[in-house]
């Protein structure tokens, strides 16, 4: 594709690219060639709106990587050059729609590849339920745990029970694989019927037979007003004192204050957890000296595949809206 010459003299931030691949991956320098300057931002802004406008005033584009820097309207208020943000996935509920409209600001999504995030989920189940964090040796530096052999005694999970929170595309996925473990697999969402399940190959139950009944209770919701919270004390009351909670969703599905405190009184078995209130998450969360958990710093849809399709669509995005036929726009759902 042709740059075209709206490209020229525009400023674009790239935001959180914890791993400095958007460049490469994304193909920025053709934007440079047509005369933009392109800033990476590699390292998160924080917290502090200041410090956030601060830093993104000069810009006219910003490249939002999914939800890691929220662009709300305090700070969109405060940003009087942006015209254009781009944010890699196809919905993000840490831009203010309302904002952007009013302030005549267009909003453009990327593709997302699916199966990344339901492999991560297994990579978390794994990791629990066979205890890697203290089995998992590399190479010469010899085994965790110092001398010895063998510290932990796992779990399998054929025969197990397989409880999802959500039978989505995610949830789905996550669903065909337990079954070729030889799970049990069973699921529950407000708007799920026996028809859905049925076509996946689960069992639907009730809200409190999944928690009751699964030995590992999996997320797959999108974070909305009614999901935010879902999972709190009185759901965690229900599992099984060796249950396994996961999370791979959206942290504040989950009660966070509630888990921790379910895990310090070993009310259940534990928690495997790649996505938080607050990212990165600080180091002096609870969670992070919470007993029984396994803890990844969102990186479930972290793979070259995705992040290719993240930043090339990036690129696209913004030579179309240059050249004023701006392509997967974001907008408001209707009423």
């Amino acid at each position: 594709m042709a740059s075209p010459t709206g490209i020229q003299g525009l400023k674009i931030a790239i935001l959180d690219d914890y791993q400095g691949v958007a460049r490469e991956a994304g193909g920025f320098a053709r934007l440079e060639d047509a005369g933009a300057d392109v800033t990476v931002f590699r390292e998160h802004l924080g917290h502090d709106d200041d410090a956030v406008a601060s830093a993104l005033a000069p810009f006219d584009v910003l490249v939002a990587m999914r939800e890691r820097t929220p662009l709300t309207a305090a700070r969109l208020e405060r940003l009087p050059n942006v015209k254009l943000i781009v944010s890699t996935g196809r919905r993000n509920a840490s831009i203010d729609l309302k904002a952007t409209a009013a302030r005549g600001i267009t909003v453009c999504g990327t593709g997302y590849l699916p199966s990344p995030a339901a492999e991560h989920t297994w990579a978390l189940i794994h990791a629990a339920t066979r205890r890697l964090d203290a089995e998992l040796g590399s190479g010469g530096s010899g085994w965790t745990g110092g001398t010895g052999w063998q510290h932990t005694v796992g779990r399998g999970l054929e025969g197990a029970r397989l409880g999802l929170l959500g039978l989505g595309n995610l949830g789905s996925r996550v669903a065909r694989v337990g079954l070729a473990f030889g799970m049990d697999v069973i699921a529950w969402s407000q708007n799920l019927d026996d028809e859905r399940a049925a076509e996946v190959g689960v069992r639907r139950v009730g809200k409190e037979e999944l928690f009751a009944e699964a030995d590992i209770l999996s997320v797959h919701l999108v974070l909305s007003k009614r999901t935010r919270g879902l999972v709190g004390a009185p759901e965690l009351a229900l599992m099984k004192p060796d249950a396994l909670l996961v999370n791979t969703s959206r942290g504040p599905i989950v009660d966070e204050a509630a888990l921790v405190d379910a895990l310090e009184a070993g009310r259940i078995g534990g928690a495997a957890l790649d996505v938080y209130d607050v990212e990165p998450l600080p180091a002096d969360h609870p969670l992070r000296r919470a007993p029984r958990t396994f803890l990844t710093p969102h990186i479930g849809y972290v793979t070259r595949e995705q992040y290719g399709v993240f930043y090339q669509d990036s690129v696209e995005d913004i030579e179309a809206w240059a050249d004023g036929s701006p392509v997967r726009v974001m907008e408001l759902p209707p009423k």
